[in-house]
């Protein structure tokens, strides 16, 4: 399993920003999907959730009516928009592949549902 994250960088509060997630090495359309951050000095957060085919996403709070998921089967990809970026949304981020296939997103994705994981990209917020 090989995951890439790509997107982040220095942005102003307010601003958008879309993180993007390249997957290979195993059967994309069979798992969902999820993004994670963490960070300094905190533990990750999972802060969204995306079905493998039916289009079902789930956000924590901190993120919600922010940020949207979203995946491309066709070219492995899941994506990250994040509108009205706040400092509190510095950190890195994280692309995650869980554990089972049969993993579904019905609710804010955990750490112990994944084993595969990027190796980051930084976003950080400030003016």
């Amino acid at each position: 399993v090989k995951l890439v994250e790509s997107g982040g960088t220095l942005v102003q509060p307010g601003d958008s920003l879309r993180l993007s997630c390249a997957a290979s090495g195993f059967n994309f359309h069979y798992y969902a999907m999820s993004w994670f951050r963490q960070a300094p000095g905190k533990e990750r957060e999972g802060i969204s959730c995306i079905s493998r085919s039916d289009g079902r996403t789930n956000y924590a709070d901190s993120v919600k009516g922010r940020f949207t998921i979203s995946r491309d089967n066709a070219k492995n990809a899941v994506y990250l928009q994040m509108n009205n970026l706040k400092p509190d949304d510095t950190a890195v981020y994280y692309c995650a592949a869980p554990i089972l296939a049969g993993y579904g997103c019905y609710a804010p994705p955990h750490s112990r549902d994944f084993n595969s994981w990027g190796q980051g990209t930084q976003v950080t917020v400030s003016s």
